[in-house]
């Protein structure tokens, strides 16, 4: 009997031992699952690598991680990306953006004319409300769903994951926003299926930020306040973590608040002064779209700079060129009141949950809006307390769902995977 015994415990031993030398020794093997955060402006994908537990956000074209949601229609070609934005002056109406905004959304009569306010490409709903956008392709209209923008996108990814671990992209987990219902996280996996890939997962956005930040680890945390704010749309949200379970407590945000709104002001008073300095009103299209595509580079450039130099030559006023200084304080005092709309849903969703500022344990910035300076120190002032910075704002969410899909997939070291308590909480929205 004890030589069974001593005969077993060796083996234990033995298994034990080539664990320990192989995680050393041995190549730690391919993700078999990657993460994707398919968002309403930027997308990326991520990989969660055994034995260090770092997570890499795969270049996807042209030495971004992230790329634009963004897809044109050529002809019988399927631009996606930056390849898509760098047409869309030219394209307008074929150019499709914002997709996640009408996924497994109904809409309608006088919701859709309000929406169509807002786009260049044509929106058409069916007889239950769902949304498509209508394309020109060789004379003739096409429906395009947003499922099928999202499935471009994802495809565009895929191969960019395919590229680095040499073997095919089959099983994902992606993330939604945490008020998405049922039939919009169904609508997203489906936009996964059409792009060839079994979504096994779908965590929330907040959830899957506070992963990034690790703060599932924290034995000694339990509130944390997820700020959101990305290209188009503010998310609040405050978490309950412990032990690796997330429970939302309170929503609330702007779904017509974001980085495009802080363009946007921008835009306006530069074709102002356009129209001030050169005495014609800028209506072109392409000087528009021009326009527009400097704006957003401005804006990027203010973030790490005090100020920015704009010239734009202007085919419609025959090609004269118009420079500009562009201030950090400039576009400060443009947007100053929507910096502080930020703030709205800050306190809904405390005042909500009966929590107090100093109840909170940790601030996490999300999106890539929130790296602003400004947005930084407004939110800074207010909850008395510095939010968690340490990961690019961009990328967390990426970032997280990578995590997630490192862990269904048993990557070592082995973690506590995320745990989402059903909730009924409901969105508070702000405008």
């Amino acid at each position: 009997m004890s030589s069974t015994f001593i005969i077993l415990g060796t083996a234990i031993l033995a298994v034990l031992l080539a664990g320990y030398f192989a995680q050393i020794y041995l190549p730690p093997p391919k993700p078999k699952i990657v993460g994707i955060d398919l968002g309403t402006t930027y997308s990326c994908i991520g990989m969660y690598h055994a034995v260090s537990g770092n997570v890499t956000v795969l270049v996807t074209q042209d030495g971004h991680k992230c790329i634009p949601s963004v897809v044109a229609i050529v002809d019988n070609e399927i631009l996606v990306g930056y390849r898509a934005v760098a047409q869309a002056e030219h394209n307008p109406s074929n150019t499709l953006y914002d997709a996640k905004r009408f996924i497994g959304k109904t809409f309608t009569k006088e919701q859709l004319a309000e929406a169509q306010k807002q786009y260049p490409f044509k929106l058409k709903a069916d007889p239950s409300g769902m949304v498509s956008f209508a394309v020109v392709v060789n004379g003739s209209e096409r429906l395009i769903t947003p499922e099928d923008v999202g499935a471009y996108i994802i495809k565009e990814l895929k191969m960019a994951a395919e590229k680095n671990l040499s073997a095919p992209v089959k099983m994902v987990v992606m993330s939604a926003p945490a008020e998405f219902d049922d039939l919009q996280r169904n609508f997203t996996t489906k936009a996964g299926a059409l792009a060839g890939v079994n979504v096994l997962r779908v965590i929330n956005e907040p959830t899957a930020a506070a992963l990034a930040y690790g703060l599932h680890k924290k034995s000694n945390l339990h509130n944390v306040l997820v700020v959101d704010l990305g290209g188009g749309t503010l998310d609040v949200s405050l978490l309950n973590v412990q032990g690796g379970m997330f429970l939302t407590q309170g929503m609330a945000g702007n779904n017509r608040l974001g980085g495009q709104d802080f363009n946007q002001r921008l835009m306006d008073y530069l074709r102002s002064l356009i129209q001030s300095r050169f005495n014609q009103i800028l209506d072109d299209k392409e000087d528009i779209q021009s326009l527009r595509l400097h704006v957003e580079e401005i804006k990027l450039n203010l973030t790490y700079h005090p100020q920015v130099v704009l010239s734009l030559p202007l085919h419609s006023l025959g090609g004269q060129l118009f420079t500009e200084v562009v201030t950090r304080e400039l576009f400060e005092k443009l947007n100053f009141d929507l910096f502080l709309k930020v703030l709205e849903p800050i306190d809904k969703v405390l005042e909500a949950t009966e929590t107090r500022k100093d109840e909170v344990d940790e601030i996490v910035l999300v999106g890539g809006s929130t790296r602003i300076p400004k947005v930084i120190s407004l939110i800074s002032e207010h909850m008395n307390k510095i939010p968690n910075t340490s990961i690019d704002p961009e990328l967390a969410v990426v970032t997280g769902v990578s995590i997630q899909a490192g862990i269904l997939g048993g990557m070592w070291p082995l973690t506590v995977s995320a745990v989402e308590l059903p909730t009924r909480v409901n969105k508070i929205h702000v405008h």
